[in-house]
């Protein structure tokens, strides 16, 4: 067993399927799943790309697109936990496939809709589906990578997802004048569907992610009421952490392409802009782990916060040309914390309930992506987009505070590893 594993008192790994190399079968796990990562966020995030279109066509006032926004990613939150437990009974690969074809159903039925609950509801649907995508993922992912380099194989997966993020969005809004909205939602919604069936062709052809009964493991093992969480108070933080950085991206992200149009932007305009955030939020992904090497997560943690805050104040001063030219540096920011957060969660959990683990992690932070836009929208209502960026601003400070509680946690697991 590693030093990490040592740390945590986690069982030793389970052993890879005979027949097929350790490495070669892992990093099979790793493509599929970071493929399935680059689908399902490329669904979740042209959102950002569609709701200023949807307000033009429906007439939403801010709260209204915020809904929209809250519905999908609360979709998401609802199913999570479910998503980690069933996966005990049924196994990750069919969950995985069934939920990554709702939510392209989800889309599909989206492009046909007439009205704003029609579409309050195809969001719904999409976001159940995708609450599977997360917690599964990630648990094949650090299964497969139990006693390798587990932390950039979840880099590596989390990049894909930021790819999905950068291209999707890109595509739609480079389509939407030839093919309207409604046409290039629907074509990304049978891309959905396609990917579900290779995602289950692929994943049963490695025969992982099937159901098979648990070892018992140690009470001490299982932690907090039997969810694996076996460092509380560290995991707590960590995810106090994850709830205002996810709030403050969803928000920020929902508002953007409104201050941007009121500088004079167009839609395509917008798509190149959520290009160029996400294309720095892959780059941040990265950066801010290696920087996390060098640093420590907590000084980590203060610096992208920080730079988040600066940099959206920063966008409220420019003009439009300025904008675009700072975003990719605010997307390093505001995607640089996820990183180093979820490189953390394996380190606090068991190994035999990390699924529900990171299902909860996954729970609480995509709870606060759904009601962030909701909330901030009836916000920029009654006091405007600039105003309503500034308190995003000053709120993601509140992470700093809460990353010094973090460091003597962090430190014993540290000092014990050693040992």
């Amino acid at each position: 067993m590693s030093a990490q594993g040592h740390a945590a008192g986690l069982p030793t790994a389970i052993a890879p399927h005979e027949g097929a190399p350790a490495s070669r079968r892992a990093r099979s796990v790793l493509v599929t799943t970071s493929a399935i990562h680059f689908v399902h966020d490329g669904f979740s995030d042209v959102i950002y790309l569609l709701l200023p279109v949807w307000a033009t066509q429906f007439g939403l006032t801010y709260g209204q697109v915020g809904l929209l926004r809250t519905v999908y990613s609360g979709g998401m939150a609802a199913f999570q936990i479910p998503a980690g437990i069933l996966a005990e009974r049924w196994g990750e690969t069919r969950l995985l496939a069934a939920g990554t074809a709702v939510t392209a159903l989800g889309f599909l039925a989206a492009g046909l809709t007439g009205g704003f609950a029609a579409l309050l509801a195809c969001l719904v649907l999409g976001g159940l589906g995708s609450g599977v995508q997360h917690p599964l993922s990630s648990s094949l992912v650090s299964k497969a990578y139990e006693t390798g380099p587990r932390r950039m194989a979840l880099g590596t997966y989390n990049f894909a997802g930021d790819l999905g993020k950068v291209a999707v969005p890109a595509t739609v809004a480079f389509i939407m004048p030839w093919v309207g909205w409604r046409g290039a939602v629907e074509g990304y919604a049978a891309v959905g569907l396609l990917a579900a069936a290779l995602l289950l062709m692929a994943l049963m052809h490695l025969d992982v992610g099937h159901a098979a009964p648990a070892a018992a493991a140690p009470a001490a093992a299982r932690g907090l009421a039997g969810w694996g969480i076996v460092h509380p108070r560290a995991y707590v933080a960590l995810s106090a952490i994850h709830v205002i950085d996810n709030s403050t991206r969803s928000a920020f992200l929902t508002l953007l392409p409104f201050l941007l149009i009121a500088k004079g932007s167009t839609v395509r305009a917008v798509g190149l802009a959520l290009m160029l955030v996400f294309a720095g939020g892959a780059v941040g992904k990265f950066a801010c782990g290696a920087l996390a090497e060098r640093l420590g997560v907590i000084r980590t943690v203060v610096v992208t916060e920080a730079a988040t805050c600066a940099g959206i104040f920063l966008l409220l001063t420019l003009p439009l040309a300025g904008c675009l030219a700072v975003l990719p540096l605010v997307g390093i920011a505001l995607n640089g914390t996820s990183s180093v957060l979820y490189g953390t969660v394996a380190d606090l959990v068991a190994s035999d309930r990390r699924a529900r683990s990171y299902a909860i992690f996954y729970t609480v932070g995509v709870s606060a992506s759904a009601s962030a836009p909701f909330a901030y929208g009836l916000v920029s209502d009654g006091l405007g987009i600039p105003v309503t960026l500034g308190i995003i601003a000053v709120v993601v400070c509140l992470t700093i505070p809460l990353a010094v509680i973090l460091r003597t946690p962090l430190a014993a697991l540290s000092a014990s590893a050693r040992t």
